[in-house]
């Protein structure tokens, strides 16, 4: 199960508005080993694109030594999804290498009456996709 702060879901969920039509990414980083997400990092989708994201190069590797030297890791990855259900695509699938992350896709289909708003967190080793549930909470 994912425990999220409703400070943090509210983050995801403004940076996935402000972005649509193209599709937003990001980390909540946290505590190594801890599966506490605790600090946002909206992060640039290179691809600029309503359909696929593609976190930039550059700016991950920044993030990913910022976290090392914080003893943080990767707890929550995410994006939204602008047309479609939040589930992970097959793309999506392949990109999931952080074992231990919560893999987290809001869809902002109902912004263009495409469908209805969701935030749906997943487990993704190996390829193997696991929902979980989401729980919001004031605080930890």
């Amino acid at each position: 199960m994912l425990t999220i702060t409703r400070e943090l879901y509210d983050k995801i969920v403004a940076h996935a508005r402000a972005d649509h039509p193209d599709e937003a990414c990001g980390i909540i980083a946290g505590p190594e080993e801890s599966d506490r997400p605790e600090r946002h990092i909206p992060m640039l989708n290179a691809e600029r694109s309503p359909t696929f994201y593609r976190f930039d190069g550059d700016e991950h590797k920044k993030v990913h030594d910022e976290m090392w030297d914080r003893d943080e890791e990767a707890v929550v990855v995410y994006h939204s999804h602008t047309a479609t259900e939040a589930y992970p695509s097959r793309t999506d699938i392949s990109y999931a290498h952080e074992p231990q992350a919560h893999y987290v896709i809001v869809s902002t289909a109902d912004t263009d009456g495409f469908g209805e708003f969701q935030f749906r967190s997943y487990r993704i080793v190996d390829g193997e996709v696991t929902e979980e549930e989401v729980k919001v909470v004031e605080a930890y």
